[in-house]
């Protein structure tokens, strides 16, 4: 049964939303025309995954400047589980990244990303929650993502709101032992609008 389909029924859960409305490119070239000496015109990309590499539904993603589309400057696999009240998005690396670059348009390198090929983030995963006609998503708590960055051990505070055809995040780096801000954006957050959706790759098994 494909996202299509789904759609046309009234009663479908949170998961199969929020799978539909992140699986997409997103752009946030308005931004970028507007400001552009704050802001580089950037797509992200979630592109999904066949449904028997995680037995359920997972993405992979893509960061990538406009100008250099080949040359993403971050990759991940994630995994969304229903967890009933939430939705829990298992983060992923990629263990040879490179290999993979242009997969989020490109469905034969797509295909070639295997569960060997992956390794878990452990506490930076992304919990995400229905909020009307939105869901608002942030990394676990803890301050665990550790990520260090200019010889800086920082934490991930990350956080996200995404409606059916937009994305907004804000990412920043936090010294573990000032709390102070030492990367990410100070101008705000980074707002994104989807140019293609890729949802009817979904695939959905009851």
């Amino acid at each position: 049964m494909n996202i299509s389909q789904i759609n046309d029924k009234t009663n479908f859960d949170n998961l199969i939303i929020l799978a539909s409305w992140i699986a997409g490119d997103f752009s946030n070239k308005k931004q970028a025309l507007a400001n552009p000496t704050l802001y580089a015109h950037i797509h992200v990309f979630f592109r999904p995954l066949p449904y028997q590499f995680f037995s359920g539904i997972g993405f992979y993603s893509e960061q990538v400047y406009d100008y250099d589309l080949w040359s993403p400057y971050r990759q991940g696999v994630h995994q969304l589980i229903d967890k009933g009240d939430h939705i829990y998005i298992e983060n992923y690396g990629l263990k040879d990244p490179i290999l993979y670059a242009g997969a989020a348009r490109e469905l034969d390198i797509l295909h070639t990303i295997t569960p060997d090929n992956i390794e878990r983030r452990y506490n930076c995963s992304m919990v995400f929650q229905r909020d009307g006609e939105k869901f608002l998503g942030s990394v676990e708590p803890g301050n665990k993502c550790l990520i260090n960055k200019r010889g800086c051990e920082t934490y991930l505070v990350s956080e996200v709101e995404l409606t059916e055809n937009t994305w907004v995040s804000l990412d920043r780096g936090m010294d573990v032992n000032t709390h102070k801000q030492v990367w990410g954006s100070e101008a705000g957050p980074l707002k994104f609008e989807k140019q293609t959706s890729f949802a009817d790759e979904l695939l959905i098994k009851n």
